[in-house]
């Protein structure tokens, strides 16, 4: 009677060992359920949601870090026609984005508008001088009425650039480039970001994931249109994916992001380049594919981005984009820093630059569950253009079309330890839990069922061999 009790025993072993390890199987894909619903829900972009506290918050603070190219040669190059040489100076870094979303309305349909007001705090501390640092750096009045102007006004304009004691290059402080100054050409003020304090960038419309959380973040309007007008191409005129901060829960790494920068005015795609770890945190790395600002001949999807055949040799030169259309007529090209993933050209006629890749590129750090950007850097150089004029004195000895670096610029934002530990306590640590508890719960299941049937057999084969 004891030896039958103890096989009854691990018979109910076995199954409570194959119960276990079955609770634990359904769990795998129970809890994967919840995670899932879990974050869906809080990624929707409503006041109560973790979504939405990180979308309207401004307490992660966003920098720009300026560098300025220093013209060395600025008399050999209107005097002999020689290349520029330049020599990067900075950082000069401030604090923006450290406003919070203004004009926060949700509309109806799930959409909710907002601008992003603009200002910029000098940060001297992260900075390697004073904003009174000067540098030598083209003359923006001269270079943008050469570039505007049609060639019969060149005379005109030499006489005003003459009569002003002006020429290609000139001295000015850091605050005075980057924010504007009053130029004695043009009688207004002019800087590379000015105005820029007391401005705002939007409105902005946006899907905020209610009714289909795949549109989460997505731009719906920009500026009250679904589209741009800068190229007259449809296209190129697409406004693309979110505004960069965020994108869909569950990110699956073998699609491509795609944003929006009005500082670029375009749409443009990242893709997947490495898995990283951020403060104890898996996120993926995205960066922008060389083909961004290739030329069309590499790429032919770029060929509506190209504006002038003449400045761009036939558009056969990659790396830089004409953003004149949408800067208020100014001659601007934007590039990435040093001219990477550029036509080596636009190296050869500029000396002095060193494209690097780590240095230099534009990366995101996108947490692959959330869809939350964690980490970012936005690196853009702004560049203008000169060419040789015979009837403007300061250009008649240039020799070829100059796409010369004023500035190179590091937006960026991490996540700090507070709010790192904080995302690792609310999601990370909880999902770990319940993968620990799916993983534990299987294996103990699975061990209890086979050591109880086989103790169980071990026993009948004792009874069998004493009855006989």
């Amino acid at each position: 009677m004891g030896c039958f009790s103890i096989k009854c025993g691990l018979l109910a072993g076995s199954v409570f060992g194959a119960v276990i390890a079955i609770l634990g199987g359904i769990l795998i894909p129970v809890g994967d359920m919840i995670i899932e619903r879990t974050v869906k829900k809080e990624a929707v972009i409503e006041p109560g949601t973790t979504a939405y506290d990180n979308w309207a918050s401004s307490e992660i603070a966003v920098y720009r870090q300026f560098w300025l190219f220093d013209v060395k040669n600025p008399q050999q190059v209107v005097q002999e026609g020689a290349f520029p040489e330049v020599q990067e100076k900075g950082p000069y870094t401030y604090k923006t984005r450290y406003l919070p979303k203004a004009n926060v309305t949700f509309n109806p349909n799930n959409t909710a508008s907002f601008v992003l007001p603009m200002g910029a705090i000098f940060e001297p501390s992260m900075s390697v001088g004073p904003e009174e640092d000067t540098v030598t750096t083209l003359n923006l009045a001269v270079a943008g009425a050469y570039s505007l102007l049609p060639p019969a006004s060149h005379i005109l304009l030499d006489m005003v650039i003459n009569s002003t004691n002006s020429s290609l290059f000139q001295h000015r402080t850091v605050k005075e480039l980057l924010w504007g100054y009053n130029d004695p050409i043009l009688k207004d003020t002019i800087g590379l970001f000015s105005p820029y304090n007391g401005t705002s960038d939007g409105p902005y419309n946006i899907f905020t994931g209610k009714d289909d959380i795949s549109k989460v973040s997505i731009i719906d309007r920009w500026r009250g249109e679904t589209k741009l007008s800068f190229w007259n191409d449809t296209y190129c005129d697409m406004i693309n994916g979110t505004d960069g901060s965020s994108f869909a829960p569950f990110v699956d790494k073998d699609v491509p992001l795609y944003f929006f920068s009005s500082d670029i005015c375009r749409s443009v795609s990242a893709s997947y380049e490495a898995t990283m770890n951020l403060k104890g945190i898996e996120v993926y790395r995205y960066s922008l594919l060389p083909s961004t600002l290739a030329s069309p001949v590499d790429n032919p999807d770029n060929k509506c981005f190209c504006r002038n055949y003449e400045t761009t040799k036939n558009c056969t030169l990659a790396g830089a984009l004409d953003i004149s259309s949408c800067s208020d007529g100014r001659p601007v090209f934007i590039s990435l820093p040093h001219f990477l993933q550029g036509s080596e050209y636009l190296r050869e006629v500029v000396l002095g630059l060193h494209p690097d890749e780590e240095h230099h590129k534009t990366f995101l750090d996108v947490e692959p569950i959330t869809g939350f950007t964690l980490n970012f850097a936005k690196r853009i150089q702004a560049n203008m253009m000169y060419g040789p004029a015979k009837d403007i004195t300061v250009l008649n000895k240039v020799k070829d079309y100059t796409l010369l670096p004023l500035a190179w610029l590091n937006e960026t934002a991490t996540l700090d330890d507070k709010t790192a530990d904080m995302f690792k306590r609310e999601l990370i640590s909880r999902i770990d839990m319940l993968e620990i508890v799916q993983q534990v719960l299987l294996i103990a299941g699975v061990i209890i069922f086979f050591v109880c049937l086989i103790a169980f057999f071990c026993v009948r084969r004792k009874s069998k061999t004493n009855l006989g």
